[in-house]
């Protein structure tokens, strides 16, 4: 697929990304004139990301196919952001995309557990391959550093708690397994190519813009989704498994400082927020907010295949290395979403 350029257009944002404190935002301001690079920039995470960067007054590129991503998340990029339309399967794009690039952050992903149960192969060639494509064009083109949207799912059936970067992987998915292999592929090119890659293991992150009609919808969307609707929320399982829960701003945040963190190329940093809750706990507080006068006990369905059953980040590693900090508290976090939520339903 050739890539295509789509020029984005409007008003300079006003506003950081949520949860972004302000040194995190005036750290990224005055570098070289080098473009950034963010693949999935159109996708929930990449685009909060993305309007942080257009924020510093960076140069942004973003790489999509559109897949998933949507061109109304970058509403509010500013005229510093450009956009090419692409796949990372099709490294000749990912080649021509890098010229004059400095840092790369990718995120273009089959980013969910279901999706790659149903079709592995193409979870692989996606997160794979693509991967291994963009590492590639980045050896190539120069390009300094390239931070790569790992996630929390590595660890799989490990029981350890909270996890930490030494724990042995446990995959249970192709999902899991792809993103492993990333890691890999990241810790390999550091050492024989010289490119700064660094790897985040992100855990369950929610907020603005998460699609609830994607497979990778997160459940605090899906709960929200019910509750708008007068519907009790449906719990895959009994609802005891457990969640590290991170806000979007903070996991941009992350993404931010991993740019110049000194001696990083090869790592792995978990990015979470350092506290588990049960989803039988975030379904009553979720109720307690967007549905305070009504009484909607959740519904079970069976626990689907390939999920985890307990998830909590030790982020120790990344507060040392990285200055990461989260910052946005969970019933914080929450009202903004529903916020969101409402504001777009009302708006559609």
């Amino acid at each position: 697929m050739m890539g295509r350029w789509l020029g984005v257009r409007t008003s300079p944002i006003l506003a950081a990304c949520d949860g972004l404190g302000e040194t995190a935002v005036v750290e990224t301001r005055n570098r070289t004139a080098a473009r950034v690079l963010v693949t999935g920039g159109a996708g929930f995470i990449g685009s909060h990301l993305v309007e942080a960067l257009a924020n510093a007054q960076e140069r942004v590129a973003v790489f999509d196919n559109f897949t998933t991503g949507s061109r109304g998340n970058l509403a509010g990029a500013s005229a510093r952001v450009d956009v090419v339309e692409g796949d990372v399967r099709d490294l000749d794009s990912l080649r021509r995309v890098m010229e004059g690039v400095g840092v790369v952050f990718h995120l273009a992903a089959v980013s969910a557990v279901a999706p790659s149960v149903k079709d592995p192969l193409t979870t692989n060639a996606v997160n794979v391959t693509g991967t291994l494509n963009v590492l590639t064009a980045a050896r190539d083109a120069g390009v300094r550093r390239v931070v790569f949207a790992s996630s929390a799912a590595v660890y799989g059936s490990n029981p350890s708690l909270p996890k930490t970067e030494t724990h042995p992987p446990e995959p249970l998915s192709p999902y899991a397994a792809s993103k492993l292999a990333g890691e890999v592929y990241c810790r390999v090119f550091a050492k024989l190519y010289g490119v700064e890659a660094v790897a985040l293991r992100l855990f369950n992150v929610y907020g603005p813009r998460q699609n609830p009609a994607s497979e990778d919808s997160g459940v605090v969307t899906r709960f929200l989704v019910c509750l708008a609707d007068g519907q009790p929320p449906i719990i895959d399982g009994d609802g005891e498994q457990s969640r590290d829960l991170v806000y979007v701003g903070d996991v941009a945040g992350a993404f931010l400082r991993s740019r110049e963190a000194p001696a990083a190329g090869g790592e792995v940093f978990n990015i979470g927020s350092g506290r588990s809750t049960t989803i039988n706990e975030l379904a009553k507080a979720l109720a307690g907010i967007a549905a305070p006068n009504r009484v909607l006990r959740p519904i079970h369905h069976p626990a689907r295949a390939g999920d985890v059953r307990h998830s909590c980040a030790d982020i120790s590693k990344a507060r040392q290395a990285l200055g990461y900090a989260p910052a946005v508290e969970l019933a914080d976090g929450l009202a903004r979403t529903l916020a969101w939520w409402r504001e777009s339903r009302t708006s559609h």
